[in-house]
């Protein structure tokens, strides 16, 4: 077996739900290529089992497995980043993508030195996100379900088909009392008390987000500050971005939304194109809803806005 003492060892892995692809690159040749089960504790042993005495650095693609991997590695003494796939560098004439391509890719970008991770948030924090973020699950769901409600209507022709009536706890108990034929009858039964119980659900995570901004008051005050900002985008912000001291910028803050243009420039010419879109896109939900928001509520924001839309004809 080679002799890893005093050698850096950089770990590129492309994970899955099954299995991780793994390469090793020391003094800038691959070692090893594997394909090993999906579990931290059998990658943590694959490394103490080839690699002895190695300074061993890691990095893999953030996405559905969440940072759990990266902290029993942290755990283990092995150096590990997780990174944003958009901030991985593609070759343009590179048209194959397999697990080992993208493993060698990760840790031939780590062993240059060109790769930069993301900001891994505290296991208190990410408990905290687990609620907003399956509100925002639920708020989808109950809006499918007022669209499913309409459609059953628009059948019956009991609503015009281009209706912008919003479907409440109201209208629900009304239409609840409908003379129907008992097939539509039994249908939009079924889709209204589907909408009452995520209409229930929500309500009860409105309660433990409110406990969230009594434990988190010093965010809480800074978030709900800003004109437009309610209870509830006040703690999805405070989860998703958490504390804004760890910007230098706002530049750094847009980034991380996704509100930074696109750029094409060649030569003289600048152009710049829409949003990156980059970030979780219920950031940019949040953003723009508190913004109709707080051109009601600041007449200052309100007279900048009436300004650029008369500029931009909106």
């Amino acid at each position: 077996m080679r002799d890893y003492t005093n050698k850096t060892v950089f770990l590129g892995i492309d994970v899955h739900k099954k299995t991780y692809a793994v390469t090793a690159i020391c003094d800038g040749q691959v070692v090893k290529k594997d394909t090993i089960k999906a579990s931290p504790l059998t990658l943590i042993s694959y490394c103490k089992k080839y690699y002895p005495g190695a300074e061993i650095k890691s990095a893999y693609e953030a996405g559905f497995c969440g940072f759990h991997l990266h902290r029993n590695l942290i755990a283990a003494g092995i150096e590990n980043i997780v990174v944003d796939a958009a901030g991985i560098e593609i070759a343009s004439s590179n048209r194959v993508k397999t697990d080992k391509r993208d493993s060698l890719k990760i840790a031939t970008h780590l062993a240059d030195n060109r790769l930069t991770g993301i900001r891994i948030p505290s296991v208190e924090n990410e408990d905290n996100r687990a609620v907003t973020r399956v509100r925002e699950t639920f708020v989808r769901q109950k809006s499918r379900l007022a669209n499913q409600i309409k459609a059953q209507l628009q059948l019956q022709g009991l609503i015009p088909a281009d209706s912008k009536k919003k479907v409440c706890m109201t209208w629900i108990k009304q239409l609840k009392t409908l003379d129907l034929s008992p097939g539509y009858k039994y249908a939009l039964g079924l889709l209204l008390n589907s909408w009452l119980t995520i209409e229930s659900q929500i309500k009860e995570i409105d309660k433990e987000i409110a406990k969230q901004a009594q434990t988190d008051k010093h965010k809480e005050r800074i978030y709900r500050s800003v004109p437009g900002i309610g209870p509830t985008s006040a703690r999805v912000l405070a989860n998703e971005i958490e504390d804004l001291s760890q910007f230098k910028n706002e530049r750094q803050l847009f980034s991380f939304i996704g509100l930074t243009p696109s750029e094409h420039s060649s030569g003289e010419h600048v152009r710049q194109g829409n949003i990156t879109r980059h970030g979780r896109p219920l950031l940019r939900k949040i953003l723009v809803q508190a913004a109709w928001k707080a051109i009601k509520q600041d007449i200052g924001l309100g007279n900048i806005f009436d300004r650029l839309a008369i500029r931009v004809g909106a």
